[in-house]
């Protein structure tokens, strides 16, 4: 699926400053009188999982909506300091991410609450990459969606 992605992107001869923006949201069902809706929908959703392997993914550099470099946020924060090369980079990041979660911002949560005990989390996040970097790397993009603004509108297409 995902070469069918980079094939359409590629052939869409996008300007040489185009900016993909990458998208994920998934969500699941809660109890919203636990207290712990946000900490449900991370171990029921991928969205974590997703967002660090791509943010892994050597060569990509991906970057926040203001511009910032993600990995370099975690490096100014120094929440890599304790990386033992022991396991994967990724499953790493996830980690630090789950347990920085509020304070790095870099995955949105909303609940939508049903009644006094029952509701829904979604969460999401969203990083910026250009095109260009995007056809050379290819990271792996199931479950992500990719936008780019173009003088005719939104392209948006599905990885």
């Amino acid at each position: 699926m995902s070469i069918e992605l980079y094939n359409n992107l590629k052939n869409l001869n996008l300007e040489s400053g185009a900016i993909a923006t990458l998208s994920i949201e998934e969500g699941c069902d809660v109890y919203v009188c636990n207290d712990d809706e946000v900490e449900t929908a991370l171990g029921n959703t991928n969205v974590i999982s997703s967002f660090c392997d791509l943010i892994a993914t050597p060569g990509l550099r991906a970057e926040t909506e203001n511009g910032g470099n993600i990995l370099e946020q975690f490096r100014d924060q120094n929440l890599l300091d304790g990386y033992e090369r022991n396991g994967t980079f990724s499953d790493y990041l996830a980690e630090v991410l789950t347990d920085n979660l509020y304070d790095l911002c870099m995955v949105e949560s909303h609940i939508e609450q049903f009644d006094y005990k029952r509701g829904f989390c979604t969460l999401s996040a969203e990083v910026k990459i250009p095109v260009t970097r995007l056809l050379e790397v290819r990271p792996f993009l199931a479950g992500w969606e990719v936008s780019i603004k173009t003088s005719g509108g939104t392209l948006t297409l599905e990885g």
